[in-house]
């Protein structure tokens, strides 16, 4: 049975619903075209003319590289071409006004773990799709206050081995890889499902002295392996690019932590609601995982600003539920006893 093309399952979504179906697959459409440009430039390594270097702090004080800038005007002069309204960007302090008519609000992050670069790691672009509702004339970043679950759709490119579409627009969590042969992006995996149930996890372990005790107690327990409390051997992950981590969950399962911390600037997380955790939350959640800020669900959370951060846990969907219970309900998590007075691994 021959896969199919991007083409043909956004021809077949147009065919089963409203009238902004449309609309949102010509814009996946152009995001697609877009992505295959940056690849290109990607893919030219320190030969190319936008690669690594670094112009200095964007808009919310991230080291910002000339990639990142780069990839932010391919996205932008791509939905120019698209039924968008809106678009907001991590490298822009306010939305772009595109067309006030259009039904469409564009929220991206054009090139995720963008410090991973020069050390030839996968990096990717990560979007949601709003509709394009509030009062942008008093506020133009009204649109992307909304909570997450008002997406209409979301999907991250990752630029790695393959270019890889992971994509949803409300009816599972679809995975479409670039076929140089074809010319076009064919379907690899169709409604991916994450297991409930995983034996690894993705956290910055640099960050341990800095966490709060319910996630360093979390940490502890997954170490201390088949002899400790969860009686059972755990692997860990991190690759500090949140498009991998992600990738890497749905195709295996996992669960990833980036937890707020006591340092200046983390106490809130370092990831974006609008443009990072609200479409990653949507895409796990669509392939049966769940999204958390440690406690509360990731979508159902309305956004304050538009570069507002938030901790974000997400993956297997038991492992992010227990993570939440180490923050609420210490005491319900049966095999540890006590639980506060356990001593972990890391500290003498």
């Amino acid at each position: 049975m021959t896969a199919a093309t991007l083409d043909a399952f956004l021809n077949s979504y147009i065919g089963h619903g409203d009238s902004l179906r449309p609309a949102v697959a010509a814009t996946i459409h152009q995001l697609a075209e877009a992505a295959v440009k940056i690849r290109h430039v990607i893919n030219q390594g320190v030969l190319g003319a936008a690669f690594a270097g670094t112009r200095g702090a964007n808009t919310d004080g991230d080291i910002q590289k000339d990639l990142d800038v780069f990839a932010d005007d391919i996205f932008l002069d791509a939905m120019r071409h698209a039924p968008v309204a809106f678009y907001a960007s991590e490298e822009l302090d306010q939305p772009v006004l595109l067309n006030k008519d259009a039904p469409l609000a564009v929220a991206i992050d054009p090139l995720d773990g963008s410090s991973n670069i020069d050390t030839n790691v996968s990096i990717g672009t990560i979007f949601s799709l709003l509709p394009a509702t509030g009062a942008p004339d008093a506020n133009p970043a009204a649109p992307f206050l909304q909570a997450g679950t008002n997406q209409l759709g979301a999907g991250f490119f990752i630029y790695g081995p393959q270019l890889a579409l992971v994509l949803s627009l409300g009816s599972g969590t679809h995975v479409f890889v670039l076929s140089a042969r074809l010319g076009a992006f064919v379907q690899a995996y169709e409604s991916r499902i994450i297991p409930e149930r995983t034996q690894e996890f993705a956290i910055n372990a640099a960050n341990y002295r800095h966490w709060d005790e319910a996630v360093r107690l979390y940490v502890d327990d997954c170490l201390k392996g088949s002899e400790g409390p969860r009686e059972r051997d755990f692997n860990m992950r991190w690759i500090a690019s949140l498009v991998a981590d992600c990738y890497r969950i749905l195709i295996r399962g996992g669960v990833f932590l980036y937890p707020g911390d006591s340092r200046k600037g983390y106490h809130q997380g370092r990831l974006r609601l609008v443009y990072e955790a609200n479409p990653i939350a949507y895409l796990v959640e669509q392939a049966g995982g769940a999204a958390t800020d440690t406690v509360n669900r990731i979508l159902e959370i309305e956004p304050e600003g538009l570069h507002q951060r938030i901790p974000v846990v997400f993956g297997s969907s038991r492992e992010v539920n227990r993570i939440a219970r180490y923050h609420t309900e210490p005491s319900s998590i049966g095999e540890r006893a006590p639980l506060f007075g356990n001593r972990g691994l890391f500290r003498a």
